[in-house]
């Protein structure tokens, strides 16, 4: 029995669908696209009308498959370039909200159409879009500071007209989180559904503590390979393709050499999985005991999913996201062993994250992982009652129309 994909029930469809156009450039690692096409999703499932300008639409074919052969109903997968074919706009009806998905520039063509079309009423009159720039997701003080205000269009075709910069976030101050209206009904995945979705993806669960694997390349691969190669309690890793495949493979020699004689052969294996889609990826993190996540969409569900993880925040050069994994993890409240770990997976001081250095190392061997999935559910419980970031977000439109 596959684990049930999280959708709208009729009761959340929104009273005033609109049309929205969502804008997304693909820097790397897919995490843009990823949190493009769940508020796509959502959308849609609540009723509303999106078109996705993407320019490269190509890990939609894993993420969400038939998505850009028009078989996800409400979406539509446009290429990026087609926003600059004045031909084709000429005949495009107009949205009534255009999202900006993390400060990528909406073509110069595309926003003189609507000028064009939008001159007679005026600047900001109700013809005009709600024009939306949507923000990184962080827990840094500045969030709530900047969240929805106003940006004057100081030139260009849509010259007089405003954006707002919109933050998702963790407190009520913000956004908030993408969050399917159905998702807080949603059982925990029991053992039974547990090993018939591991068994219906070929994966190979001998009962074993089950460890996902979606990261860069963290500081502490190696020493935690090291010491589930050692450990009492057997270890399954379920390694994701891509970066996190390739990490593993620098490691494992190194982890090799660490565990010495001390290697117990049947402590660790691991099972490299396929790219999964978005349903089976949010199922792949209920299932395991311990998430090693990344990025901000695989962040969010982890914590959806209330199960013990890890962050391997994106490193920035200037040092920066370690001032952001502070703030998230000081948001949450996290105890010092978590605090000590995040360092550790982000090869960062232990005092950068607020945290004491534990006598004898991090102890990946002997992960406390009853007390930390109780602490993660507290979380849970607390972003749950929260408004979720397509509510928020309609919200707000509604109100600028």
């Amino acid at each position: 029995m596959p684990f049930p994909e999280v959708t709208s029930s009729p009761a959340n469809v929104s009273q005033s669908p609109m049309l929205w156009d969502v804008f997304c450039r693909v820097i790397d690692n897919f995490g843009d696209i990823g949190v493009c096409w769940r508020l796509c999703a959502d959308l849609a499932h609540r009723g509303h009308t999106v078109r996705l300008w993407v320019d490269d639409s190509s890990a939609l074919a894993w993420m969400a498959p038939g998505a850009r052969d028009k078989q996800w109903p409400g979406v539509t997968v446009l290429d990026w370039n087609q926003a600059s074919n004045t031909d084709f706009l000429q005949h495009l009806p107009p949205a009534d909200v255009w999202i900006e998905g993390f400060g990528c520039d909406i073509a110069t063509e595309f926003i003189a159409a609507r000028a064009h079309t939008t001159g007679a009423g005026g600047i900001n009159s109700p013809q005009t879009p709600v024009w939306v720039n949507l923000e990184y997701l962080s827990a840094e003080g500045y969030v709530e500071r900047c969240h929805a205000l106003p940006s004057p269009v100081m030139q260009g075709p849509a010259k007089g007209w405003t954006k707002h910069f919109y933050y998702p976030g963790f407190t009520t101050g913000t956004g908030g989180l993408l969050r399917e209206p159905a998702l807080p009904q949603q059982p925990d995945m029991s053992d039974a559904t547990r090993a018939e979705w591991l068994a219906a993806h070929h994966v190979p669960w001998a009962g074993e503590r089950l460890v996902s694997l979606f990261c860069y390349e963290p500081a502490a691969l190696a020493n935690a390979l090291a010491a589930w190669m050692q450990a009492d309690t057997p270890t399954l890793l379920l390694v994701t393709p891509g970066r996190a495949a390739q990490a593993i493979e620098a490691a494992l020699p190194t982890a090799r050499e660490q565990a010495g004689p001390h290697l117990r052969p049947d402590a660790l294996r691991l099972h490299h999985l396929p790219a999964l889609s978005h349903p089976d990826f949010d199922a792949l993190l209920h299932a395991c005991d311990l998430n090693l996540v990344r990025g901000e969409d695989s962040l969010v569900r982890a914590l959806w999913a209330g199960k013990p993880f890890i962050w391997h925040i994106y490193p920035q050069d200037d040092g920066a996201h370690a001032d952001k994994l502070a703030a998230f993890l000081d948001c949450m409240g996290a105890n010092n062993t978590v605090r000590q770990l995040h360092a550790a997976w982000n090869g960062l001081p232990t005092s950068a994250l607020g945290a004491a250095t534990l006598p004898g190392g991090s102890g990946w061997a002997a992960l406390p992982l009853a007390p930390w999935q109780a602490q993660v559910h507290s979380w849970r419980t607390r972003l749950r009652a929260q408004p979720d970031l397509v509510s928020t977000l309609i919200g707000f439109v509604q109100k600028r129309r």
